[in-house]
């Protein structure tokens, strides 16, 4: 997540050069053909490109509205897990009388968050933090799941019997989840918490079992593939016509033009048009790097700052001093 007040222009402008050079490498060649090589009948209607382009801008913005959505619905759950932490701090706190136990289930919680965060970060197939623009950009900031093991964070929260049995799970946040209503019921058997405390406890179990599902689904299920190909599709296409639709247009220009600039207003085309499409792809860029909430970009929910300020406010309530430190910003992203 950025926290500054926006990305510099100068930022933006590296992070899209990919596509600038692109563009105009798509402007040169009808220029070229047209001016030197004098085939004045490889032109298209401007009427023409300009419908494509008014049906381009509908599917970009359709998928950047879902893109965004999807943002802001990862948003929406985190802040839920983060709620629902405290409402079970408070209650571990409030209905659990041995501080043991009070310490075993919060930090067993804390270690449901891990693994939870850890899960997230992992790759898929279809998110673009890889891509050669957010790989250059991803060294202007850290992704703390990358830079400590998943096996080391959660010795800090399990002992070594549970630390082993999560470690070989497939599912490691359910796991975690299992061996906590396993010791909430051995708590219950052994008469260390109330038939009601138990039922409280375990009505907040699942709402992470559910938090954690949702959160999994905006994870393994991407953007729907046949939208964002025609979405690609549509965009380039554009592109790709745009500078034939200028040909004519800029060649009228030369009849007003005297001096230096006497029947060159065709090279104009270069620049205009991969100002043009440059809007363009550069929507579409964005709505990618806006699809995948969890994937490590910039533009991350910030699971690793929530997951933290969980873990300090829970341990401070049930008395713990080895409260961890909070991510800082690098570079003004944090996650």
């Amino acid at each position: 997540m950025h926290l500054g007040k926006h990305y510099k222009v100068s930022e933006f402008i590296v992070w899209t050069r990919r596509q600038i050079y692109l563009l105009l490498a798509v402007g040169v060649v009808p220029v070229l053909l047209y001016q030197v090589l004098g085939l004045r009948w490889l032109t298209i209607p401007l009427t023409v490109v300009g419908l494509l382009g008014t049906a381009t801008s509908f599917i970009v913005g359709f998928k950047n509205v879902q893109t965004y959505n999807r943002t802001i619905e990862a948003q929406h759950l985190w802040t839920s897990i983060l709620n629902s932490s405290r409402f079970w701090g408070t209650s571990v706190r409030g209905f659990i009388a041995h501080p043991g136990d009070a310490r075993e289930l919060v930090d067993r919680h804390v270690a449901w968050l891990t693994c939870l965060r850890y899960e997230l970060r992992s790759p898929r197939p279809w998110e673009t933090v890889n891509n050669a623009s957010n790989a250059e950009y991803r060294d202007a900031y850290r992704i703390p799941e990358q830079d400590v093991a998943l096996e080391s964070e959660l010795r800090k929260h399990l002992g070594a019997a549970e630390h082993g049995r999560v470690c070989d799970a497939k599912d490691k946040a359910t796991q975690v989840l299992w061996l906590q209503n396993s010791a909430l019921k051995r708590m219950l058997d052994e008469d260390r918490i109330s038939l009601t405390v138990y039922v409280e406890l375990n009505k907040v179990q699942k709402e992470f079992i559910d938090q954690q599902g949702r959160a999994e689904r905006i994870k393994n299920y991407p953007y729907p593939r046949q939208y964002a190909i025609i979405n690609t599709l549509f965009v380039w296409a554009f592109c790709i016509l745009l500078p034939f639709g200028l040909l004519k247009e800029f060649d009228k220009l030369n009849e007003g033009i005297g001096g230096l600039m006497q029947g060159c207003m065709v090279w104009l085309v270069i620049p205009f048009s991969a100002t043009i499409s440059w809007m363009y792809t550069s929507l579409e860029q964005v709505g990618e790097s806006t699809e995948n909430p969890f994937e490590g970009s910039a533009n991350d929910v910030p699971i690793t700052l929530i997951a933290r300020t969980i873990e300090r406010e829970l341990k401070e309530l049930i008395g713990a001093t080895d409260l961890p430190a909070l991510p800082v910003p690098v570079n003004e992203i944090i996650l």
